[in-house]
């Protein structure tokens, strides 16, 4: 800003606001200063109630509120008061010829159509009268003219726009009209996104958008990103946020890092019915386990790979008990997710300060977002991974049939492997992982690294399950889980080779099962 010392003198105001939260007080500063009140309605009436002087909107125009209040600022009276550049004669003249003055200052924030839509049932109806049409037109104005005046969207700029009014004796500095004028175009553009975004989110059809507007706020700036040189910040979505799914009861602020473990660990441990426990490691599953109690889930998803699990995430989808608590208090761990804490284990796990504890309010099978990846002038926008697989869609390939044993493993190993970066590879039984290979680029090295790591905690593979979250292109591959130990393979199928690697598997008398879906995790 290059006249970033001109003030502007506030003489007039338009203040139409649906959060009335701090706008009696506001507005006594600017009378204060002899500001003129310019509302309508319902804001009206609650600087009137507070003793203060308001001039109506329809005494400027001339005009009544009709259509419901549909129609009330949309008027030349108002809005060429809020665009006339007053350094420019000609608009000065045709202010004086039609009677109109300047308005130096809008307070406006909009309809509470975020609100609404994210009630229960609310009605498009219901939604559509929540779309404010005025609000945003005097915003756009008064921001595109911010050389001569100033707009607020943001009740908690009231403070700080007080205190430079009195600083400047009534005056507001270019540089303040400017970062108000950016603020207020970012505004409403978030509520014609949030906007869209409902509308598409009503259409039936399969495609995605052929235009995208995410809305989103910053909730958090973070201390830094996945390293100490990054900038990052957590922003949630209206309506579906971070903090409402996941709301830390104890500990030190979450890191980029912690929040991208919490995220996998929560979805993952989604996938599974009875008291289950996962243990996430930079974004990768390290142990996934299930039981009768929460001990028993943890007992098995440790064992995995106990060395991976140090510092690792920690998510259980039953209330977390004290003697589940002092077990993963055995090993260090930087999260604990739950969707509840007995008030014991709360107190013991609580002893440990560096340690975040967090309740899990939200099931993220029942929250479908688009996943959405930076790229070099753009992004990628896809559908959320949700499909399951049940028994009776697996085609059996093989001369031998799998056992019930073998096919419950197989479903087991399935699950956790589409939460594994690709190349995946997951041995597992029918209520535990044994051992998990992760992001290569080979598939044999993954079925290698996760035999190793059951090797290395001691675990014995032979009758194991295995899964592959895409084709095995080769035999080798297969072969490579074969002399580990695994006797069920489910795999997608669909190499040009998947008869070579079925008559492997026949000739090991090894049973294998296709589902026709691939779950690559990049």
């Amino acid at each position: 800003m290059t006249d970033a010392l001109s003030l502007l003198r506030i003489r007039r105001a338009l203040i139409s606001v649906s959060d009335k939260q701090g706008i009696v007080e506001l507005a006594r500063v600017l009378r204060e200063f002899d500001v003129e009140l310019i509302s309508t309605g319902g804001t009206m009436k609650t600087l009137q109630e507070a003793g203060m002087p308001v001039t109506s909107v329809s005494s400027l125009t001339r005009f009544p509120e009709i259509l419901d209040g549909r129609v009330k600022t949309l008027h030349p009276a108002i809005h060429a008061g809020l665009l006339a550049v007053l350094n420019d004669p000609t608009h000065v003249e045709q202010l004086r010829e039609h009677n109109i003055d300047p308005i130096d200052l809008v307070v406006v924030n909009l309809y509470p159509f975020e609100q609404t839509v994210a009630r229960p049932n609310a009605s498009l109806q219901q939604a559509v009268e929540q779309i404010d049409i005025g609000g945003p037109a005097m915003v756009r104005a008064a921001a595109k003219n911010f050389r001569h005046t100033a707009v607020v969207v943001n009740p908690y700029r009231y403070g700080v726009f007080a205190e430079e009014l009195r600083e400047h004796k009534g005056n507001i500095t270019a540089q303040t009209r400017f970062e108000l004028a950016a603020e207020a175009f970012a505004h409403t553009a978030q509520y014609d996104a949030m906007i869209a975004e409902y509308f598409e989110s009503l259409n039936p059809r399969r495609n995605l958008p052929q235009t995208i507007t995410l809305s989103y706020r910053k909730a958090d700036d973070l201390r830094y990103g996945e390293n100490p040189h990054q900038v990052a910040a957590l922003y949630e979505k209206p309506g579906s946020k971070f903090g409402e799914h996941f709301q830390k009861v104890y500990g030190k602020e979450l890191s980029y890092n912690n929040i991208l473990d919490i995220n996998a660990a929560a979805v993952l441990c989604a996938e599974f019915d009875a008291p289950t426990v996962v243990i996430v490691k930079h974004n990768n599953p390290c142990g996934v386990g299930t039981g009768e109690t929460l001990l028993e889930a943890y007992e098995k998803a440790i064992a995995t790979d106990p060395t991976s699990a140090f510092g690792g995430i920690v998510c259980v989808n039953r209330g977390m008990d004290v003697r589940t608590a002092e077990d993963i208090d055995g090993t260090f761990t930087e999260v604990i997710v739950a969707p509840s804490f007995e008030k014991k284990a709360l107190e013991f796990l609580e002893t440990k300060k560096n340690r975040r504890l967090i309740v899990q309010s939200v099931n993220p099978r029942m929250v479908r977002e688009y996943d959405v990846r930076s790229v070099l002038g753009g992004i990628l926008l896809q559908d959320p991974d949700q499909l399951r697989l049940y028994p009776d869609q697996m085609r059996i390939v093989t001369k031998r049939q799998p056992t019930d044993e073998e096919i419950a493993g197989m479903l087991f190993a399935w699950r956790v492997a589409k939460y594994v970066k690709s190349n995946a590879i997951v041995y597992a039984r029918a209520d535990r992982t044994l051992g998990i290979g992760a992001g290569q680029t080979s598939r044999v090295d993954s079925a290698r690294i996760a035999a190793l790591k059951a090797r290395q905690a001691g675990l014995d593979l032979a009758g194991c399950a295995v899964a592959s979250d895409a084709f095995f292109p080769f035999a080798d591959g297969l072969l490579e889980a074969v002399t580990a130990g695994a006797t069920a393979v489910i795999q997608p199928g669909g190499s040009v080779r998947d008869e070579e690697v079925i008559k492997a598997a026949d000739e090991h008398n090894v049973a294998m099962v296709f589902t026709g879906i691939r779950h690559f995790r990049h």
